[in-house]
């Protein structure tokens, strides 16, 4: 999938950018945070929501789902996919993550960042997010943090964008963030005989 706006995923929803519905198995990815399964759990930068409704099918009817994302025509088509399907836990919030996310206080027990914390490298804004992140999570509450090496794999984020999980854990620890898990080997498979992906998870 190129990069254009407006280009539609197999679920036919408006995004912005590659969906990575296209080369990441969500299911794997949220199986690999073993929840329980009635958390209040946020797919933050959700695009076209295909992580959020991953998230629908293995956690149960209690749980709580927020799918986020700034692009506002990504969220109306979300919003009227889950009225269609009569769903009710999956609450789709147009919001900037380094901006002001429309959540109360200690919220959200467990944040999935999927491809998409190299976007706030590109914008300088990472300081901003991680702060806000923080300040809807519930103490003892996690934020994940799945994102490239940073390595030339020729695709995704130009590589000034990408960091590896010890420029991350510094960064959440200004923010007295502590990473509690690293699996280096998620993702596609590459040329180079390891995993293009890395998965961090950080408590509160």
């Amino acid at each position: 999938m190129s990069n254009e706006t407006g280009l539609h995923p197999s679920n036919g929803h408006r995004i912005k950018g590659r969906s990575s519905e296209s080369f990441i198995d969500a299911r794997e990815v949220i199986s690999r945070l073993n929840l329980d399964g009635n958390e209040v759990f946020m797919d933050a930068g959700c695009g076209d929501g295909h992580v959020a409704m991953e998230a629908y099918n293995l956690m149960d009817d209690d749980a709580t789902i927020y799918a986020l994302d700034v692009y506002g025509p990504a969220i109306e088509d979300l919003e009227e996919d889950i009225q269609k399907k009569d769903i009710t836990n999956v609450i789709p919030l147009q919001s900037d993550i380094a901006g002001d996310i429309a959540l109360e206080d200690n919220t959200v027990d467990i944040t999935l960042l999927l491809n998409v914390f190299h976007g706030f490298v590109a914008r300088e804004n990472t300081d901003e997010a991680l702060a806000e992140l923080k300040r809807i999570t519930k103490p003892g509450g996690q934020i994940a943090v799945m994102d490239y090496k940073k390595m030339d794999t020729g695709y995704g984020p130009p590589f000034k964008f990408k960091r590896n999980p010890e420029d991350l854990e510094k960064m959440f620890q200004k923010h007295d963030l502590k990473l509690i898990h690293l699996d280096t080997e998620v993702g596609e498979d590459l040329e180079q005989g390891c995993k293009s992906h890395y998965l961090a998870i950080f408590e509160k």
